[in-house]
């Protein structure tokens, strides 16, 4: 029987993969036998107690390297307000799918999920496919770092990342590196100030240092220039006591070619030894050239299924994705980014996935794997 993407999206939100915790296991579970039962070979990589990656495979002949598909099955919260929809049931309400992680990115998942276990008997014996589906994207990619560290995934010739882009090829993302820095000083009686050390103090002089920081690289002709934010500043406990630790959250978005050592030494450099840096997030950037025959290939069949042009200008992704260990893993293969999903949508409460979108989505992914193993029409 052929796999259903709509059936299969809805199956996918009813797994609850909240990150944190994630407890992917389950849902990466049924995908596993969903895949092994349309003729893939799987295995199952557990990372944690509850959490697991998944890589399934048609062996292909020859030299040609395999074709990826890959996505994740983490979500994020809720958030506070409250849904109109059971955030779980993947509903369908004139047209849309909602659920938590329906348009990031379990939609994404089931389509390709779909596309491929229904063209197995017509890849097999022919051209290689690859379907990489990751527990812990949404907190710095750690289930495809897992991956990458375990040295298992080979070689891929090119890699399709399914994360919303209401089905457009987008060829690139910045890079993320989040920092915590944090600054020591000694406590005091609020009343005797110049007892202690105010450790707020100096995270005062901090952000006005990062306010004015320089990365000193030129912009990417498409993704723009590096930028900075800090998105967290705590320190003290009580009004009445001089802090004795304070800490800033900072979240800066790289571009290819803007190391992530160098941007901490540059730091470090710039604000001095009285204060220590530890990354939390560190995914570098993506980007392919948007010239390379199979990105041109691509565009052409998005431009068949959906009659949308590709445009003028190269378009790139806002967010960062599991490619950002996954493409280098591979060998740096070209690399798009291109899903159901509608990126706006993602994170929302009634976050939600168009039906239309999911079935375009998996018309794509057949083509370019028929494409990429000769066997289109």
């Amino acid at each position: 029987m052929p796999i259903d993407p709509i059936e299969l999206s809805r199956e996918l939100i009813a797994f609850n993969t909240i990150n944190p915790p994630g407890n992917e296991l389950s849902c990466v579970r049924h995908l596993e036998n969903i895949l092994a039962g349309a003729g893939l070979e799987t295995s199952l990589q557990r990372f944690a107690s509850d959490r697991a990656n998944l890589i399934a495979r048609i062996e292909g002949i020859g030299s040609k390297p395999p074709l990826c598909f890959t996505g994740h099955v983490d979500t994020v919260p809720l958030g506070n307000a409250p849904w109109s929809v059971d955030a779980f049931a993947g509903d369908i309400i004139d047209g849309k799918m909602y659920g938590r992680g329906s348009t990031d990115m379990k939609c994404g998942v089931a389509a390709f999920v779909a596309a491929i276990g229904n063209m197995t008997a017509q890849l097999k014996g022919i051209s290689g496919v690859v379907l990489v589906i990751t527990a812990g994207e949404e907190i710095g990619c750690e289930g495809a770092f897992h991956l990458a560290r375990a040295d298992i995934l080979g070689r891929a010739g090119a890699i399709v990342v399914a994360e919303p882009t209401s089905n457009a090829a987008l060829v690139g993302h910045k890079g993320a590196l989040w920092l915590r820095l944090t600054l020591k000083g000694v406590t005091a009686h609020g009343s005797m100030p110049h007892l202690g050390i105010n450790a707020a103090f100096k995270a005062a002089r901090v952000l006005m240092a990062l306010e004015n920081f320089q990365f000193n690289i030129a912009p990417h002709p498409y993704l723009g220039s590096p930028t900075l934010n800090v998105g967290t500043v705590r320190a003290g406990l009580n009004v009445n006591s001089v802090p004795d630790l304070a800490e800033i959250g900072v979240d800066i978005r790289s571009i290819p070619g803007l190391d992530h050592s160098r941007i901490q030494e540059h730091l470090k450099a710039e604000l001095g030894d009285d204060i220590s840096l530890e990354p939390i997030v560190d995914v570098g950037a993506v980007w392919t050239d948007p010239s390379s025959s199979w990105i041109k290939d691509v565009y052409g069949i998005v431009r068949d299924v959906t009659g949308e042009d590709a445009g003028s200008e190269p378009r790139t992704a806002p967010y960062f994705t599991d490619a950002s260990a996954l493409t280098p893993a591979f060998g740096n293969p070209p690399t798009i980014i291109l899903g159901p999903g509608e990126a706006a949508k993602a994170h929302q409460t009634d976050e939600y996935c168009s039906v239309q979108r999911i079935r375009e989505a998996t018309d794509i992914y057949s083509r370019v794997a028929a494409t990429w193993s000769g066997t289109s029409e």
